[in-house]
């Protein structure tokens, strides 16, 4: 995927509706899966949304494609709908619930709460998230020397990122502090000073999906980013 498409189509309020509710499933289900098996709570953006890495010895493996939940192994895959916190976790196997001894949950364990989560809505989030996955990549290969972490999805954020000579980069699906879904370049000791038009959010730089469309665009934020933070040290 190289650019977003039907962004305009998607209110606001429902994306952050599906953005708060798949928060939930990545948390209480996903990482409590990951985390229970193999100590580690890091999942990956995939082409339908997100997914864990495979765990254990028959290659077991979460993942949320739009509105569903699947569940695989070396055997073979099984879908259904996600409905609830609960019925997710039933269908998985998995006791429901955030690694709290890893980090603070950022959301709450509703067990029987509806998730509400919207086709469009899910589609974008996951076309964003690949987007900035990619971006990222790009990046990644240009600055080996940066020494760049891996891409993740951390489940307590709910964006994906990578931290390379501490900067961090990263595709967010939108907070309490930018409504829409956003990039951002993240300085980890705070924004330069003397250049407010770029670095324009309190942590670093940010540019929504209404400003970035591409994977192109998107990696040459991230570029102009790091090239400005480093000259600024």
């Amino acid at each position: 995927m190289t650019a977003l498409t039907g962004s305009a189509d998607c209110p606001l309020v429902t994306l952050a509706t599906t953005r708060d509710d798949l928060h939930h499933v990545a948390e209480h289900v996903l990482a409590a899966a990951r985390h229970a098996a193999a100590g580690k709570i890091g999942l990956v953006p995939w082409p339908g949304g997100f997914r864990t890495p495979t765990f254990g010895p028959d290659g077991r493996f979460l993942v949320v494609d739009g509105t569903d939940l699947v569940v695989g192994n070396d055997a073979g895959i099984r879908r259904t709908a996600l409905t609830t916190i609960r019925a997710a976790a039933e269908f998985a196997g998995v006791t429901p619930g955030a690694p709290a001894r890893v980090y603070q949950p950022a959301t709450p364990l509703s067990l029987d709460e509806p998730l509400m989560i919207d086709p469009e809505a899910a589609r974008l989030l996951a076309q964003w998230y690949q987007l900035g996955a990619g971006a990222m990549g790009l990046l990644a290969a240009e600055i080996a020397d940066d020494e760049p972490g891996a891409v993740v999805l951390w489940p307590e954020h709910f964006d994906v990122g990578m931290t390379a000579a501490s900067i961090n980069y990263g595709a967010s699906p939108g907070d309490d502090q930018i409504a829409e879904p956003y990039l951002y370049v993240a300085p980890h000791g705070g924004p330069p000073l003397g250049d407010p038009a770029f670095w324009n959010a309190p942590f670093g730089a940010a540019r929504t999906f209404g400003q970035v469309g591409t994977v192109r665009e998107a990696a040459a934020f991230f570029r102009d980013g790091r090239a400005r933070a480093q000259a600024a040290t």
